[in-house]
């Protein structure tokens, strides 16, 4: 009889000693390279904060535009050309009473005498010629001036009365010398340009000036604010001076009293 075939079985894979042995689940400590042991940690410096940027300087403040500076809806709307008849009309309204006072030398009441001639004879030969040609009369509207209206005028003047008012009193109590100084300045310049030119001369340059500056301010704000800030700043430089060696020696007037709750 053959002798059987030996069947070979391949032998199971070595155990590790740690595995067989049922060593801990924590792992073994390991030793820091001999690098970082020598050299130490480098700490990250935090990033440094930005720097404040200077805001350039607004004749009218940071979040005043030019429209809201004006007071906001129609006025502002003429004054910056947005309505240009209504604009127009108005400059042409005050050019032609400039030249009817100041060129062809008319007088105020001579004036309204004459326009008020010419309406009412107008509209009385209009209505008479109606009857005789049988039409109907002209439509002439009842003009009244509403209340509100009236009111809101009143207020408004009575508004800018009140504060003209109480600046004349701060500064005649000494408590702002700046306010002082540019008081007096004005209305010095003021007195000066009276002495060139009359009343009516004056208001229509001011309309003309209300109707061309703004919309040119508007335009190149970014210019003229950076000049006006360097006129700014030397201004203060040559107060402080001047404070320094003039105004701090002069009395000041009494405190204001704090306002109780």
């Amino acid at each position: 009889m053959a002798d059987p075939v030996e069947e070979t079985v391949a032998a199971p894979p070595p155990v590790p000693a740690a595995a067989a042995e049922g060593a801990s689940d924590t792992p073994l400590p390991v030793d820091p390279p001999a690098d970082a042991a020598a050299s130490p940690e480098k700490v990250i410096p935090p990033p440094a904060a930005p720097a404040a940027r200077t805001l350039p300087f607004r004749l009218l403040g940071e979040d005043t535009s030019v429209h809201k500076a004006l007071g906001g809806g129609k006025t502002a709307d003429v004054l910056l050309w947005k309505n240009k008849k209504t604009s127009a009309v108005v400059i042409g309204g005050a050019t032609v009473i400039w030249v009817l006072f100041e060129v062809l030398d008319y007088h105020l009441l001579t004036l309204i005498s004459h326009v008020m001639i010419g309406a009412l004879a107008i509209l009385f030969l209009w209505s008479k010629a109606t009857t005789f040609i049988k039409k109907s009369p002209p439509n002439i509207p009842v003009v009244q001036i509403p209340q509100d209206v009236a009111v809101n005028v009143s207020r408004a003047f009575r508004n800018d009365i009140n504060r003209a008012l109480h600046l004349f009193r701060e500064i005649a109590l000494g408590h702002d010398l700046k306010k002082f100084l540019g008081v007096i300045v004005a209305l010095w310049v003021l007195s000066e340009v009276g002495s060139c030119c009359d009343f009516l001369t004056l208001i229509y340059v001011a309309v003309l000036m209300l109707h061309t500056v703004p919309i040119l301010y508007d335009k190149y704000q970014d210019k003229v604010d950076h000049f006006a800030g360097r006129a700014h700043t030397e201004a203060c430089k040559h107060y402080e001076v001047l404070d320094a060696k003039v105004l701090s020696k002069i009395p000041r007037g009494p405190a204001k009293p704090k306002k109780q709750n």
